[in-house]
């Protein structure tokens, strides 16, 4: 058994390469636009952060987008500078269930630490996916840097309104655990 869990480990992570997309010929700012919404993983990922921040955050409601997007251009100049990112698929889809988990279990005023906490693991998993996004740049990389961050900001704001809209302890649960079970079949290679 205790082989068993460091090779399926290995197994599920191998199988997030698939659901990213963009590998290939990517420049410009209209690639950096279209990236997060048409890569499944990062679409997820920058939708729940905005979840989360919505139905969390009370007031400061932009602190979820802010810290992602701060992380993520930090990623970024780290690929930028030839820096690696060990296993960042796997962190990027590993990325999905954790925003879901925080979706699941936080609740709207919970203690600052708490959230500050959140925050953190926000930041991190960011940088993973700017990383990944400033990798696939092959030329024009501020043009892509500006198109993706312009399409995640997007992306938070669509996440926070419906959390606003539906502000419901029981839908947050709901789509949280939608979040984790989304984030769980990428891992597994399933989606």
């Amino acid at each position: 058994m205790k082989r068993f869990v460091p090779t399926f480990a290995l197994i599920a992570l191998a199988g997030p390469a698939l659901a990213h997309t963009g590998h290939g010929t990517t420049s410009g700012f209209l690639h950096g636009l279209e990236h997060p919404v048409f890569g499944l993983d990062h679409l997820l990922a920058m939708l729940a952060v905005g979840l989360w921040s919505g139905f969390v955050l009370q007031s400061r409601v932009w602190r979820g987008a802010v810290t992602f997007l701060s992380m993520m251009g930090l990623g970024a100049a780290l690929s930028w500078a030839g820096i690696g990112f060990p296993m960042v698929e796997g962190v990027i889809t590993l990325s999905i269930l954790a925003f879901g988990v925080l979706t699941v279990f936080s609740r709207r005023g919970q203690p600052a630490w708490l959230t500050s906490v959140s925050l953190a693991v926000i930041g991190f998993f960011a940088m993973a996916h700017g990383h990944a996004h400033a990798t696939e740049a092959v030329s024009d990389a501020a043009g892509y840097l500006a198109g993706f961050l312009l399409s995640t900001a997007a992306l938070h704001m669509i996440g926070i309104a419906i959390a606003q809209v539906l502000a419901k302890p029981v839908l947050q649960k709901a789509l949280g655990t939608g979040l984790v079970l989304s984030g769980g079949a990428l891992l597994a290679g399933i989606g």
